[in-house]
């Protein structure tokens, strides 16, 4: 599972695991996106504020884990039923919005690992199908069945919580070492927002800054990773440089509206 997984073999070599960012429905849209760049590492399917279904998540996890990127499902929620719903779809990994306290990180982990780490239910039908390694020198496919499935599952996927609001940046420290959280991931606009220091004109002033590099110190501490929400190569690679390694590139919908503006603009 760990060969098969893109996102954590990055995270693991501490090198930079740039993502892409899907809010929009359909297969097609997840294997452009895919396809656009060989060094998107992983894929994340937006439950939370895109217009995706349980369905139609299931279907683009397939879809993305098929173009070798990893797929990430962010949740709705951080509820058991949630999480279950999107690791059994295949998913890397997944990410959990407004987390604020230990006692929510460690909620998320035990209906994250089976037992005896965690509670989740055992069913890996779906999910075996994602993990499936290609070499491509010599044409040979391993296939992952449902008992390496079950062995490797708690160590290979990447369990990320979102620190958002100023309850979770305060327990940011206490959150970094619950066993089982991989990734602590900044949404910035939310951040901002949430401690009085919104992002102004595209610039956030040093206070924000200051809040985000503290999220950083908290997984560097802890021996995990940072990830920060970015809206440009640019920007990921930019806070890349500061110790995030779990970075976004380009949202879809932000992606075809420049697209779309940029060509119309031309044409004038």
């Amino acid at each position: 599972m760990q060969a098969a997984n893109r996102l954590q073999k990055s995270l693991k070599a501490s090198s930079p695991a740039y993502g892409g960012w899907q809010m929009l429905p359909g297969t097609n849209l997840t294997r452009v996106i895919c396809r656009a760049s060989t060094n998107m590492d992983w894929l994340l399917v937006d439950l939370e504020h895109g217009n995706i279904s349980d369905d139609s998540m299931h279907e683009i996890v397939a879809a993305a884990a098929a173009c070798g990127v990893s797929p990430v499902v962010r949740v709705v929620d951080g509820q058991d039923w949630m999480i279950k719903r999107a690791l059994d779809s295949g998913a890397h990994g997944i990410l959990v919005p407004v987390l604020e306290t230990v006692k929510d990180a460690r909620n998320v982990v035990r209906a994250s690992k089976f037992p005896p780490m965690g509670t989740r239910g055992f069913e890996p039908l779906l999910a075996v199908e994602k993990f499936v390694e290609q070499h491509a020198h010599s044409g040979y496919v391993k296939e992952l069945s449902g008992r390496e499935y079950l062995e490797q599952a708690n160590d290979s996927l990447v369990i990320a919580v979102q620190i958002e609001t100023q309850l979770a940046l305060e327990n940011v420290k206490e959150i970094a070492m619950v066993p089982g959280i991989d990734v602590l991931f900044v949404g910035p606009f939310d951040l901002g927002v949430s401690i009085g220091h919104p992002i102004v004109g595209g610039e956030m002033d040093e206070t924000l800054e200051l809040a985000i590099q503290s999220v950083q110190e908290a997984a560097s501490d802890a021996g995990i990773t940072a990830g920060i929400y970015c809206d440009s190569g640019r920007d990921a690679k930019g806070w890349a440089a500061k110790g995030f390694l779990m970075n976004s590139v380009m949202t879809d919908m932000i992606g075809l509206r420049e697209a779309v503006s940029q060509s119309f603009n031309s044409a004038k």
